[in-house]
């Protein structure tokens, strides 16, 4: 029943479900015998103008001995966009089982971990084993929006609801390959608007084109100059600022488990950026990319339009990396658009927004947590665990180490191949069933945690 929940937070018109998708989520940890509370994390503004409650945040706490380790869980319940006329082969929001496969939208990403966890909670307590650890959850209803009111939240319970957290466990990514992976690192993301404003309104390419330096040429112009062909960023100082690639990182990703040919064939391509992993993967987890998303105000329907527009608007993001800021990032962006564009000796007016300033998160691999990991891994699956970063952003991580100081892992259960966000998601039964048996044991390997 949870896929069958359209809890999609993007859609305000959705609300209701989102809500009902948190009760039961409380619910479901009441049943397994947790003292849960459903947090109020305020309103939501709407661009027209009025306002809209948030999805309440779920807490929940098993056991309370203070002489043991305290894990506390994240997840989230709402899931991206979804239609079945998006391309996908089965209902996007009815659990179907095809060939070991569920598919669902959500399935992955996350409310199979976000269930998992429960599971794995409710499994100690139908053995009548105690469990090793306390374990507390909160499960939000935002992530795939931003997570309002979770910041506010994580600062409000700071000295209260974490006071007694020793470790945060986040299950909310997915393996890189076959192998069962443990994930320490993600990227930020910087995302910016530039606007070019040219005449005061359209003009027609016939009567005026030729006489008006066009904001389109500008735009495009300017754009350019943000990364070469090759791929490396022309904004002055980003490049520098990156954390250098040691010989010890270098020979972890040496030993990681990835295919580049299945990587090409999955994105439909002939030819990548580099052509060995190393290379690669540095570049998807480790080095800051620039992505041009799109332009607004641009004439984009089918059919033609001989059309001027006198204003347009780039969408483009820069993944933060270590030792990147997002405030010195602004300045240059900032600082070398306006100067590529000054020397266009264009009338028209640059003005450059960054509208999201996420950091990236990185934990030591060395950590007992990653040890603790690994041994779970190894009983699980009796194989070693490939240690990865994720090259998105997941920046609840950052909030929970900036604000409560506490060392987190990113403990993934879900495939490589599962589709997030995409049609066709899914997960996988062999998956689902053991991640539970990973989770269920990892409780009792972070419980060996030598206190100091």
């Amino acid at each position: 029943p949870w896929i069958a929940v359209e809890s999609d937070s993007s859609d305000v018109t959705k609300r209701s479900d989102l809500h009902r998708m948190m009760d039961m989520t409380a619910e479901k940890l009441r049943l397994v015998g947790g003292s849960v509370e459903m947090v109020d994390v305020g309103m939501q503004a709407l661009p027209n103008g009025s306002s809209i409650a948030l999805p309440k945040v779920v807490t929940a706490r098993f056991g309370e001995d203070p002489s043991k380790r305290t894990v506390c869980v994240y997840g989230h319940v709402d899931v991206q966009p979804a239609k079945k006329e998006d391309g996908w082969a089965t209902d996007p929001y009815e659990l179907t089982d095809i060939d070991g496969n569920l598919y669902g939208r959500g399935a992955s990403d996350n409310k199979a971990p976000v269930l998992a966890w429960i599971h794995t909670v409710e499994v100690y307590k139908a053995l009548n084993i105690d469990l090793p650890v306390n374990v507390k959850f909160i499960i939000e209803g935002m992530e795939e929006t931003g997570s309002n009111g979770l910041d506010d939240m994580i600062v409000a319970q700071k000295d209260s609801f974490f006071s007694d957290v020793d470790y945060i466990i986040i299950s909310d990514c997915v393996w890189l390959s076959r192998r069962p992976a443990l994930t320490y690192g993600t990227r930020g993301n910087c995302y910016f608007f530039a606007e070019v404003e040219g005449p005061k309104k359209d003009l027609h390419s016939g009567v005026y084109g030729g006489t008006v330096m066009e904001p389109m040429t500008d735009l495009i112009g300017i754009l350019d100059k943000l990364i070469s062909p090759s791929g490396k960023i022309l904004i002055p100082g980003v490049r520098e600022a990156v954390a250098h690639l040691s010989d010890e990182e270098w020979k972890m990703y040496q030993d990681i488990e990835f295919d580049l040919e299945s990587y090409k064939s999955e994105i439909g391509l002939s030819q990548l950026m580099y052509s060995n992993k190393v290379d690669l993967l540095a570049h998807r987890w480790r080095h800051p990319t620039v992505s041009i998303h799109g332009i607004e105000g641009a004439f984009s329907s089918a059919g033609t339009k001989t059309v001027i527009p006198a204003k347009v608007i780039a969408k483009f993001s820069i993944r933060q990396v270590p030792n990147m800021d997002p405030a010195v990032v602004e300045k240059q962006v900032t600082d070398y658009l306006h100067s590529v564009f000054a020397k266009r000796k264009s009338p028209n007016k640059l003005s450059i927004t960054m509208v999201i300033g996420a950091k990236p998160w990185l934990a030591d691999p060395k950590h007992p947590l990653y040890e603790a990991g690994k041994a779970a891994v190894k009983r699980v699956f009796a194989v070693e665990p490939d240690l990865i970063r994720e090259g998105g952003t997941i920046p609840i991580a950052r909030t929970f180490q900036d604000v409560t100081g506490k060392s987190i892992i990113m403990l993934p259960i879900g495939g490589f191949d599962d589709g997030l966000h995409s049609q066709n998601e899914k997960i996988s039964r062999y998956n689902y069933m053991e991640g539970t048996k990973l989770f269920i044991a990892y409780l009792h390997e972070v419980s060996q945690i030598k206190k100091y």
